[in-house]
């Protein structure tokens, strides 16, 4: 079985069923992170990767796991072990740092939406920016990373 990836319609519309059935009043089950948070960090993490929003840092800092960073992202996508919960999140896309705070979840909902759909669209009309823990990565690396981003964090909520 291909593994699921957002450059693959199946896989994309499965996300996007998903998050549209993401209400302000889907429990959270981990994490402290609020529902309306957690579309906000999804929709900044988007934002960051396509270089719309900068990193708070001039460096990008490496999260701190004691294992090469090759490895990790190996284990992160290309196998099927789920992500980790209550790993620290980036200033720029907590919202209780430096990310966006969530102002009206429809508003924040759609927003979101439309970043997915600019993520995915081809041709691209930016450039990568690098990843905090692995650097450079390739378009299939992206759009797997896409994927089980939302995935990791719609499970949070339920969906």
């Amino acid at each position: 079985m291909a593994k699921a990836t957002l450059s693959n319609p199946t896989s994309k519309h499965q996300i996007v069923e998903r998050l549209g059935k993401i209400q302000l009043s889907s429990p959270r089950q981990w994490g402290r992170m609020t529902v309306s948070q957690m579309i906000c960090h999804l929709s900044d993490s988007f934002r960051v990767t396509m270089g719309l929003k900068p990193w708070k840092t001039a460096r990008i800092s490496v999260t701190p796991i004691p294992l090469p960073a090759w490895f990790v992202k190996w284990v992160a996508l290309e196998t099927s072990v789920p992500w980790p919960r209550g790993l620290q999140t980036r200033p720029e896309v907590d919202a209780e740092q430096s990310g966006t705070p969530p102002a009206q979840f429809d508003q924040d909902k759609a927003e979101l939406f439309a970043l997915l759909e600019h993520f995915t669209r081809q041709p691209r009309d930016f450039n990568w920016q690098p990843h905090p823990m692995f650097g450079a990565m390739s378009d299939a690396d992206w759009m797997r990373w896409g994927y089980l981003h939302m995935d990791h964090h719609l499970r949070q909520f339920g969906g």
